[in-house]
């Protein structure tokens, strides 16, 4: 079965329900795939795209179980992540050496020169692991560096 088919027709829970809904489109200079261990292993400019989801990087590893994705680790001197959590806010942007994204339970950790913006607010650490669902940011090793926007007063 080739990759890209495979992948697509794997749904992913993401934040807006219409993202888990898109396939999964997968471009990358090689794809290994070994369906007895259910990982797919995509190397040299490794871009995926799924709605408003976005993650690019050099290598990519899938994981899948039961022919569901459960972890994507995107690899690189800097990968990079992208999604649209709320219609109403904007895009989680995030960048580190590792990223690692656990699908059922919406966990991304970063690990390694991780940055993390959401909304107008910044976290820098060598960890960052941030939980979609609870909106928790847990930013650790070594010194961390955390910019809040307050939020804005009501002018009544």
């Amino acid at each position: 079965m080739c990759v890209a088919t495979l992948l697509m027709a794997v749904p992913v829970s993401w934040a807006l329900p219409e993202d888990a809904d898109q396939p999964i489109n997968i471009r990358a200079d090689t794809a290994e795939l070994d369906e007895g261990k259910g990982v797919a292993i995509y190397r040299g400019s490794v871009q995926l795209d799924q709605g408003t989801l976005r993650v690019t990087a050099d290598t990519m590893t899938i994981e899948l179980v039961d022919q569901k994705v459960v972890r994507i680790t995107a690899e690189g001197n800097l990968a990079h992540y992208q999604q649209q959590l709320n219609l109403d806010d904007d895009a989680v942007v995030a960048n580190a050496e590792t990223i690692i994204y656990h699908t059922q339970t919406e966990r991304v950790e970063l690990v390694g020169k991780a940055y993390l913006r959401q909304n107008e607010n910044e976290f820098r650490g060598a960890l960052i692991e941030y939980d979609m669902r609870a909106g928790k940011v847990n930013a650790t090793g070594g010194r961390v560096e955390m910019i809040l926007k307050p939020a804005a007063r009501s002018t009544e």
